[in-house]
């Protein structure tokens, strides 16, 4: 099904705290799910954009697209999660963890205003800023970002190209939906269930 709606790219605007789950090594063993399935790798976007690989995450319904490019250590990545409705989605690497603190991540909501906000920020504590990041504060390159509503509005797609840091392709990553954003900034999402399992591990090169 091809995507529609709203699109926009990144946009700067101070915002502060929502909080997104850290799981605990002991208690949870990160996930791999990599597919090739008609289940997401039929799937079309509104630009027609491609995606080469694509991984069917095990949390919270939502679905990783990427193309990734040895040569440069890049990758291309679409991130769709089911909308809920004022709510907001996040996608994230973690080159050193397994857990919230230490992801570097792409937000997207919808602005009071009507528009799609999209930008990267820093989760750098239990209580981050959730600021837009500069390129000076990113630990990694992080360009092309975009957000848009796809599926009449009941599904988000958050599109961003990433620098992967040092010279492997395997990493760590955070994904989360909130269902509010209050006064322009991501509400707190729930932290039970599927919640505060939502992260893995990726092979970018398979």
């Amino acid at each position: 099904m091809a995507a529609s709606a709203y699109r926009c790219t990144c946009t700067s605007m101070a915002l502060s705290l929502f909080l997104l789950a850290t799981i605990a090594s002991s208690s949870f063993s990160p996930a791999t799910a990599q597919s090739s399935s008609s289940s997401c790798a039929s799937h079309t976007f509104s630009s027609s954009q491609l995606y080469a690989s694509c991984a069917a995450l095990p949390r919270l319904g939502t679905t990783l697209h990427y193309n990734y490019t040895a040569a440069a250590n890049t990758v291309s990545v679409a991130f769709r999660a089911p909308s809920k409705g004022a709510g907001w989605v996040a996608w994230g690497l973690n080159p050193n963890g397994t857990g919230m603190v230490g992801t570097q991540a792409v937000v997207a909501f919808r602005h009071s205003n009507g528009s799609v906000v999209a930008y990267p920020t820093l989760l750098d504590s239990y209580a981050p800023s959730m600021a837009p990041a500069n390129a000076a504060e990113l630990g990694f390159p992080v360009s092309d970002v975009a957000a848009e509503y796809a599926k009449s509005g009941k599904e988000m797609v958050v599109y961003a190209t990433v620098a992967l840091p040092g010279k492997g392709s395997k990493f760590n990553h955070v994904w989360q939906q909130g269902s509010s954003v209050v006064n322009d900034v991501p509400a707190a999402h729930p932290t039970t269930g599927d919640n505060i399992l939502s992260t893995g591990a990726i092979d970018f090169s398979k």
